[in-house]
């Protein structure tokens, strides 16, 4: 059996997922996925239903056997050393299943038991895990009684009662109401500097909120990997310049399409009111060739600003090309 201990040469390695892939008789789930995560980092892992998300981080922790490939967990290779690996880590699956029939405390305390922590040590674990996710009011409700939200959080509550150093997270916020969103995010921010956090999101501003880095999968193929920034400025959107003019002209537009450095001029979609979205050739920056245009035409503008890239741009066109 292969040590689960950590090589002090690659300790901030926390996560490497070595050609992942899993057939379900005809049907390729995951193909041929590679990936590491660092100490560190929040991985936002982003896809369309049915991408393999949820089947990529169900073989990350041992819950399901690879058709071939791994992945190797602090060292802990997944398919040779399954308890080493699964040691290190806190996983939230999908739907959080619980026993509906056991309240929140008792859970826990079956947790820490199978988990190994006894008397003091597992009071300590349970009030940390209980703390963390504001789950006081509810203890001895039976799990099947609480909100969906609830539920969620004793499954996060599980998760992070042995003080894992890997997270494994499918949908953390999902069933949360706004306020409870942010607490959730809230925690994962101030554990992330020692963990390594992979997180599976709908959710894209959730990304901008806690990740650090994003992936995202389609057809169960990897086909994009970058920090929320970087991946950004794949959108048509960045540097675009949206402008707002009090008393536009009808010849307002087509002056700014013929700017050098101006691909095209459109009704800007954000909602926020009648503006323009200037988009730019080759992503380069316009903002001053806009600027100087509209103080030589005397617009009398109301609003001007640079957008950074649409996250929702890229999820898009990436999606749709790997089909």
């Amino acid at each position: 059996m292969a040590s689960s201990k950590i090589d002090p040469a690659r300790a901030d390695e926390m996560i490497s997922v070595r050609r992942l892939t899993k057939h379900f008789g005809p049907i390729l789930a995951v193909d041929d996925v590679s990936l590491d995560v660092r100490r560190g980092e929040v991985l936002g892992f982003l896809g369309p239903n049915g991408a393999g998300k949820s089947t990529t981080m169900k073989m990350i922790t041992g819950f399901l056997a690879p058709s071939s490939g791994t992945a190797v967990v602090c060292g802990a290779d997944i398919t040779d050393d399954p308890l080493g690996a699964k040691r290190q880590i806190g996983y939230l699956p999908e739907g959080a299943p619980c026993y509906p029939d056991m309240t929140p405390l008792a859970f826990l305390r079956f947790v820490a038991h199978i988990r190994g922590f006894r008397g003091a040590q597992a009071r300590e674990r349970i009030n940390t895990a209980i703390a963390r996710t504001a789950l006081e009011s509810v203890l001895t409700q039976p799990i099947e009684t609480l909100s969906k939200g609830f539920k969620r959080r004793v499954g996060l509550a599980q998760a992070l009662l042995h003080d894992p150093p890997v997270l494994i997270l499918d949908e953390p916020t999902d069933g949360l109401d706004p306020n409870q969103k942010h607490e959730v995010r809230k925690l994962i921010n101030v554990l992330a500097p020692e963990k390594a956090i992979i997180i599976s999101t709908h959710l894209l501003e959730e990304v901008d909120a806690v990740c650090s880095r994003a992936v995202v999968i389609a057809n169960g193929k990897l086909v994009a990997d970058g920090t929320p920034g970087e991946l950004a400025q794949r959108s048509r959107h960045h540097n675009a310049v949206r402008i707002e003019i009090a008393r536009p002209s009808s010849g307002v537009p087509a002056a700014l399409a013929r700017l050098p450095g101006v691909l095209s001029v459109e009704p800007a979609d954000d909602g926020e009111g009648e503006a323009l979205m200037v988009f730019p050739r080759d992503g380069r920056s316009i903002l001053a060739e806009v600027a100087d245009l509209a103080r030589a035409e005397s617009w009398e503008v109301a609003g001007l600003r640079v957008e950074r890239g649409r996250l929702d741009d890229v999820f898009r066109t990436v999606t749709s090309a790997a089909g």
